[in-house]
């Protein structure tokens, strides 16, 4: 059995169910890294990283609180492709550094299996940290409708925050496991604790 902390990368497009995968995961046994919630973390009330947010989007995105607008700023980047390169730019250096820093944490915690769950998984560089990666892909029509009913989206807002992704082959092509979820939850998570199994027996080994 290894004695190092295997990195699990998931990641797939926007709707597909992922965060549904990442719970499986956990009740699997997998510490977990959200990117999502580390991104708000870093862009927090009185964070560097918010103070360039504003700096360079504008007061637009502020709340009258002080904290970011984020459906604001959502709006604006969605449908521009450098202002969205932009709000990479500024957000993955520190998302980044604290992934690596919870990272760090769990190998010293003696933690064998971790998680990274990162929408923007390979947009950040985070999939350089991972030894493994999974994907979760969905039809567009599914995606779409959860998006819709999620974020309480219209059709081509939702379209817009689809077509911000890499298509369909790029995950295909970058991925070590992928997980299709064009049915119901329980072929989702009979897929999901299959690939979990699969990647423990490749820890084990």
């Amino acid at each position: 059995m290894s004695s190092r902390t295997m990195i699990v990368g998931l990641t797939g497009q926007t709707g597909a169910g992922k965060s549904t995968v990442s719970k499986i995961f956990v009740r699997k046994g997998f510490e977990l890294i959200d990117a999502d919630r580390v991104s708000r973390e870093v862009a927090a009330l009185g964070k560097p990283c918010l103070e360039e947010l504003f700096a360079f989007f504008g007061h637009t995105i502020r709340n009258p609180d002080g904290t970011l607008n984020r459906r604001m700023l959502a709006k604006l980047v969605f449908t521009d492709q450098k202002k969205l390169e932009k709000l990479n730019s500024i957000c993955h250096p520190y998302i980044m550094e604290e992934i690596q820093s919870r990272i760090a944490h769990y190998a010293e915690s003696g933690k064998h299996l971790v998680l990274l769950d990162a929408p923007t998984l390979f947009e950040s560089g985070a999939s350089d940290l991972c030894d493994v990666i999974v994907s979760v892909l969905a039809e567009p029509e599914r995606r779409c409708q959860r998006i819709m009913e999620r974020d309480g989206l219209t059709v081509e807002a939702a379209h817009e925050r689809m077509n911000a992704q890499h298509d369909e082959d790029f995950f295909i092509s970058h991925s070590d496991f992928l997980i299709r979820n064009n049915a119901d939850l329980a072929q989702l998570s009979s897929l999901a604790e299959e690939i979990a199994d699969k990647i423990g027996a490749l820890y084990e080994n």
